[in-house]
């Protein structure tokens, strides 16, 4: 199965120039006018199209993950996990799937830098005999916040203030203060990793828990981990500012020149995975995007590997028209109860719609390499050729069925209709190990970080000593250092 393919070809370029429907242009160099230097005539229809074409080349950026990078590959089983899914393209070691990856920064614009200190989004397309199925992450494991309900409010308060249009530690501290869950997500955007030093050398993670089922239907809450076989690598202050006052676009560049140059990049697969019928013998919540499944307890799982061996033809088409959404899963992979996961499922593929169209799905990039078939039809830039006459089912005019029946969770949901917090565990335990876990270098980098944020003359004393506060629950000495380096007294 060859995924590349299935796109519109340039096999049909004329040798000379033609207007987009192929009318001959012979000269492309001069405006239609009356005389040499008369008025333009508005019956130029090649010049009209031609800028009319232009004005409009842009699309509307993603509202996250808008600046991006993309590259293609394969993934390849090494171990056998089919008594936990039935997956078809994970059914046993050797199989390979053909993918498209995007790794972006998060939070800004879509020409900003590449250094800037955000998350990285670490998305895959699987291009399975049983159709797509999209790994949307990030590099980090966790997320700052647990419901879908505060997804909008934690990307504004991150994003530029909507007066200046400037990115401002106050807004970022002011809304998270109400959020101690956060604390986690920050022991990764504070620390070094916070920069990493390209696309190549970061890890993976699917952040939220989905559910592995096999061929018995039985579940499994499962986390994805994606480590790079290069190792991981970041950049300190003063080599970030050096690197992206160099080129801004140098992440993109080290993805493409390293694959031209035949140097592949690499990451190895694993899971954790987790019995829902054993979740409650464990002191966090297994669906808690804010909370990681400590590998002593839940350990890695090998799976196989994703090689990135080609780059991409053309980078509107397969990076920004390229669309991920958490909802395109295949049978033998599903969802879980995690409320982040709940909403993004919607989310994602709603923002595509909007960015690209209904038939976004059509776009050769997004489009499955397996024969499909429904009755969706019609709506904007619709572009499949069809000639059937039955476009609804069943009919006893068109022979097509429903297809075979694969294993899905038999869920039991019961339970009152409430708006409520889950709050198992503590948020304050594991950034305190993980704080812990730093040499002491790591450890000043990381108090510096937030000191310099904390200054922030628009934080207020209420601010700096809710986080001051929090941090000395996680760890003492965290919190004693924050507050003598503040001059704010710590206080539980």
């Amino acid at each position: 199965m060859d995924p590349y393919k299935y796109r519109p070809s340039s096999a049909y370029n004329s040798p000379f120039f033609t207007n987009n429907s192929g009318t001959p242009v012979y000269d492309d160099n001069s405006s239609l006018t009356v005389g040499s230097r008369g008025p333009v005539l508005l019956e130029d229809y090649h010049l009209i199209e031609k800028l009319a074409h232009f004005e409009r080349e842009r699309i509307p950026e993603r509202v996250v993950h808008a600046r991006g990078a993309s590259a293609k590959g394969f993934f390849e089983v090494t171990h056998d996990i089919s008594h936990l899914t039935c997956a078809d393209f994970l059914r046993a070691p050797g199989v390979q799937t053909p993918l498209i990856a995007r790794f972006s920064t998060v939070i800004h614009e879509r020409g900003s830098p590449e250094t800037i200190r955000d998350p990285r989004g670490f998305a895959v397309k699987f291009y399975t005999r049983e159709g797509n199925f999209d790994f949307v992450g990030n590099n980090f494991p966790v997320f700052f916040i647990r419901d879908a309900m505060k997804f909008a409010d934690v990307i504004h308060a991150f994003k530029p203030n909507p007066k200046s249009h400037i990115q401002e530690n106050w807004r970022i501290l002011d809304f998270c203060s109400h959020h101690p869950e956060s604390l986690h997500a920050f022991t990764f955007f504070f620390d070094d990793e916070g920069v990493p030093t390209d696309y190549r050398h970061i890890n993976g993670s699917s952040v939220n828990t989905y559910t592995l089922i096999n061929k018995a239907g039985k579940g499994h809450y499962v986390k994805f981990h994606w480590k790079p076989t290069c190792g991981v690598k970041f950049l300190l202050e003063e080599e970030a500012i050096k690197v992206g006052g160099t080129n801004h676009s140098h992440a993109t560049q080290d993805l493409y020149d390293s694959i031209a140059a035949g140097n592949y990049p690499e990451w190895k697969l694993y899971i954790q995975t987790i019995d829902p019928d054993h979740e409650d013998r464990f002191d966090f919540d297994p669906l808690d995007s804010t909370k990681t499944w400590p590998e002593d307890i839940v350990p890695l799982q090998p799976v196989g590997r994703l090689v990135l061996n080609r780059n991409i033809d053309n980078f509107f088409a397969e990076n920004e028209m390229l669309a991920f959404s958490p909802g395109t899963v295949v049978p033998g992979i599903s969802y879980s109860d995690d409320k982040m996961l709940q909403g993004r499922v919607f989310a994602y593929g709603d923002t595509q719609r909007h960015r690209l169209g209904p038939n976004y799905l059509l776009l050769p990039v997004n489009a499955p390499k397996c024969a499909h078939h429904n009755n969706h039809y019609d709506g904007f830039m619709n572009f499949m050729h069809r000639d059937e006459e039955v476009d609804y089912f069943p009919s006893r005019y068109d022979p097509v069925r429903h297809a075979e029946k694969y294993p899905i969770l038999p869920t039991v949901c019961s339970g009152r209709r409430e708006r409520c917090l889950s709050e198992k565990g503590s948020d304050f335990k594991q950034p305190g190990e993980r704080y812990r876990s730093w040499a002491p270098d790591r450890q000043e980098r990381y108090v510096s970080r937030w000191v310099n944020a904390l200054s922030d003359p628009r934080v207020t004393h209420e601010i700096r000593s809710i986080w001051i506060s929090w941090w000395t629950q996680a760890d003492r000495s965290l919190g004693q250092r924050l507050a003598s380096r503040l001059n704010v007294r710590p206080s539980i």
